[in-house]
């Protein structure tokens, strides 16, 4: 499949910046079952001051905001051609060893409520492909889709006890428990191809999980399915801090408001 995708996010400021950096991963990577086809990003109010690949093989680009700036727009657009894997990425690529992606992060730490589902899933634990699959729908049962709950900061614990969040949440928190149960976990960032709409209000998030004899094998918690043809895969780390689209910081006396427009659809290729 092909899909096409248009992604702008602009930062409008109350005051003119003194001074801002941001950290882009928004480039999709080149991996199995996914080939970036073409893929574009420009700037205005900001300029690219170095890019390169982090240790999580993120291709990371870093820009400074143009002192005086009142926004700053980032678009980004391309080609990227996909595959349906079932979910499967295969073996680890990057610096990072796998004994890392066992270490929980303050967002994805078991609290009560999730070593609490890690208690529901019972015996059986010998397959682990069919124990994650379990603990993916485990998670949905116990934590709704609901947004405006949660935010950025939200811990995959947090989510637990309140009993909603999104994809990010959802991510969380199976990360968090695969950890828990000695299965390397990561988060992944990227877009998602939805059946009914092209323009969407954000991306997508979900987990990797590391199963032997498999490699990475992702878990979108959200829509309880293995990624498919639909998802293109774009940043992964430790947990969102990680694999954010976009980070950054900004000195001034305003403050700053945040719109996105993203658009993901099909391109049908003729024969």
């Amino acid at each position: 499949m092909r899909l096409k995708i248009a992604h702008t996010t602009r930062y409008s400021f109350s005051a003119p910046v003194v001074h801002g950096l941001q950290r882009l991963r928004l480039t999709p990577k080149q991996t199995q079952g996914q080939k970036v086809l073409d893929w574009r990003m420009t700037h205005e109010g900001a300029r690219v001051e170095v890019e390169y690949d982090d240790h999580h093989h993120n291709r990371t680009t870093l820009v400074s905001v143009e002192p005086g700036a009142k926004f700053v727009v980032i678009h980004c657009e391309g080609t990227i051609a996909t595959a349906d894997n079932h979910g499967v990425i295969g073996q680890i690529s990057g610096h990072m060893p796998l004994w890392a992606f066992l270490q929980q992060t303050p967002l994805t730490r078991p609290g009560p409520r999730i070593k609490a589902m890690l208690g529901e899933l019972g015996p059986g634990r010998d397959d682990a492909l069919d124990v994650l699959h379990r603990l993916s729908s485990l998670v949905l049962s116990h934590v709704s889709y609901s947004t405006g709950e949660t935010g950025v900061a939200t811990s995959g614990e947090e989510a637990a006890a309140l009993g909603k969040g999104v994809c990010q949440d959802h991510a969380h928190i199976f990360i968090g428990a695969a950890r828990a149960l000695g299965v390397p976990a990561r988060y992944v960032s990227g877009y998602l191809m939805m059946n009914d709409r092209i323009e969407q209000e954000a991306g997508h998030a979900w987990a990797e999980a590391y199963v032997a004899h498999l490699g990475w094998v992702g878990f979108d918690v959200s829509n309880g399915i293995s990624p498919d043809e639909r998802y293109v895969r774009v940043a992964t780390g430790c947990d969102y801090r990680e694999a954010a689209p976009v980070t950054g910081m900004s000195w001034g006396p305003g403050e700053s408001v945040l719109a996105v427009r993203l658009a993901v659809e099909q391109q049908h290729v003729e024969q």
